[in-house]
């Protein structure tokens, strides 16, 4: 049903959109930096609890619409590339705030309410949104049918791609922590580039995005 080359296209602009620092990757960094490992792990079980409500909500809705309509099909595409766009150039023009979760509160926290709050900003992460609701949909093979179903796999790859940036983002923090606090600007880059990244991915789509 989901074709080998259809998954390995959404896997690659699905991973552009992951790996750039937005409100899941600032929550885990956070964690890490403040609390360590563990807590920063159950963060990231969270986060992904949360993304899966939101693929799953967006698959049985937003699936059965485009599988029906190419006006909202065509629409859907359009405007999650240019939405895109807006994200990354405010990732650019806003990259200096990364550095600000260096000075996050250390307040305790355990593993359940840290796995809770994931799955809060998991749920609510507007990254997910755009990925599942606008980004997934233009890898969808129409004339395949089952629609919803195709978005569900296509979901469950990016959920474990994100786990796995997820993860190491938050290993990464938890261990150079030190690095990142001797020029917090290294953060900033971080976010310039990213925000550059997600310029180009929304221009990509926007003119080869799947029109089938």
């Amino acid at each position: 049903m989901v074709s080998p080359g259809q998954a390995a296209a959404f896997a690659a602009a699905a991973l552009v959109l992951i790996v750039i620092p937005g409100p899941g990757v600032l929550f885990v960094i956070g964690r890490a930096l403040a609390h360590g490992r563990r807590t920063a792990l159950a963060s990231v079980a969270g986060h992904a609890a949360g993304n899966w409500v939101v693929a799953v909500c967006v698959a049985l809705g937003v699936g059965t619409i485009v599988e029906r309509s190419d006006t909202v099909f065509t629409v859907i595409r359009l405007a999650g590339a240019a939405y895109l766009v807006w994200l990354g150039a405010a990732a650019f023009r806003h990259r200096g705030s990364l550095a600000e979760v260096l000075a996050s509160a250390a307040e305790p926290r355990g593993d359940v309410r840290a796995a809770r709050e994931g799955l809060v900003v998991g749920v609510t992460n507007p990254k997910a949104v755009i990925l599942f609701a606008a980004v997934l949909p233009q890898f969808i093979n129409r004339a395949a049918g089952h629609v919803p179903v195709q978005m569900l796999i296509l979901s469950a790859m990016s959920i474990v791609i994100g786990v796995t940036s997820d993860c190491c983002w938050g290993l990464a923090a938890s261990t150079v922590r030190s690095w990142f606090a001797r020029s917090p600007r290294r953060l900033g880059l971080v976010g310039g580039v990213g925000g550059l990244a997600m310029i180009g991915l929304g221009v990509t789509l926007a003119l080869t995005g799947r029109k089938d």
